[in-house]
């Protein structure tokens, strides 16, 4: 069977610098089924899930709703729900946790400082406080969107989960349903395509030790597409894989070209040229439209460490 995610795969479709962008997720779990558009088409409050959709536009702030991987019989509400926010900017990477018999508190919180990377609102609105278990491993499973989402990602979701990755999570959207099963992991917000267990076990490996692996990786949810596709370039340029390491401060220009500077906390920076092109031949972008498409590509067509970047200390 022909699916979006085998065309992209035997096209060989580069998957660096196609990650969601958001500098803060919000999570809210919601069991039982969901639809393509999941917080306004799933048990969750239609009216609740628009108002959620709202506050956090502009914001920085994306919110998906999350569940246990399994069978997902409808029970009715939970009791308590599993609530989520993580801020994947460099510098001030954090994860905080919180539980609610109401998901209405949502709405307490500013989505604005939570966007800039202030917890505070989801400490004293939802009695939150720091993660302290696994890295959190979020399968896109959402078959309603894309059923490459569903025939790839809940057969992944479900052997990590079985493996006994206890932060292993179903979620609603992480896009490019073409390079399924797509996985985003947190606290740091890189994100990758066409993911096996095995690899994400060695990527969760990686981030309990603080460290990010390149293999396989879309890139940085914290930065727009050209920063995502630099960011990873200098890693592989360099071999740096401290998960902190490395932060976009300017981008330059605009499509189809930008000049993306890449900065190392010890005071190195390199200057990336990033081009956009477009992946040929057409292809659907997803199994939901019969339309060919070219979709956008970040090429990296240089990388150049910038003289007088000494290092710091």
């Amino acid at each position: 069977m022909s699916t979006c995610a085998t065309v992209s795969r035997d096209l060989d479709e580069p998957i660096s610098g196609t990650a969601a962008t958001a500098t803060t997720w919000l999570l809210l779990e919601q069991p039982g089924p969901w639809g393509a558009k999941a917080l306004v088409s799933s048990h969750l409050d239609p009216a609740l899930g628009r108002a959620l959709d709202a506050a956090a536009r502009d914001t920085g702030v994306r919110v998906a709703l999350i569940r246990r991987p399994g069978r997902h019989a409808d029970f009715g509400a939970p009791p308590l729900r599993q609530v989520y926010a993580a801020h994947t900017v460099p510098g001030n990477v954090w994860l905080r946790s919180a539980t609610t018999h109401d998901p209405r508190q949502l709405l307490d919180l500013d989505f604005a400082a939570l966007g800039r990377g202030d917890h505070r609102t989801f400490d004293a609105a939802l009695r939150g406080g720091p993660h302290t278990g696994d890295p959190l491993a979020l399968v896109c499973t959402n078959g309603k969107r894309d059923r490459c989402c569903a025939l790839l990602g809940r057969p992944l979701a479900a052997e990590l989960a079985a493996s006994g990755v206890r932060g292993a999570w179903e979620v609603t959207h992480l896009g490019g349903h073409r390079f399924s099963p797509t996985l985003l992991v947190l606290p740091y917000g890189y994100a990758y395509g066409r993911a096996e267990a095995h690899a994400v076990q060695e990527v969760l490996h990686g981030v309990r030790d603080g460290r990010i692996v390149v293999e396989g990786c879309r890139g940085c949810s914290a930065w727009e597409r050209p920063g995502q596709a630099a960011e990873l370039a200098v890693r592989s340029a360099t071999g740096e894989d401290a998960a902190e390491a490395l932060s976009v401060v300017r981008t330059a220009g605009g499509a189809p070209r930008w000049e993306v500077t890449v900065a190392h906390r010890d005071g190195r920076r390199w200057q990336v040229v990033v081009d956009q092109g477009a992946s040929l031949p057409a292809r659907p972008e997803s199994c939901g439209t019969s339309v060919l498409g070219s979709p956008a590509r970040m090429d990296v067509v240089a990388v150049r460490e910038l003289a007088g970047t000494a290092l710091v200390g």
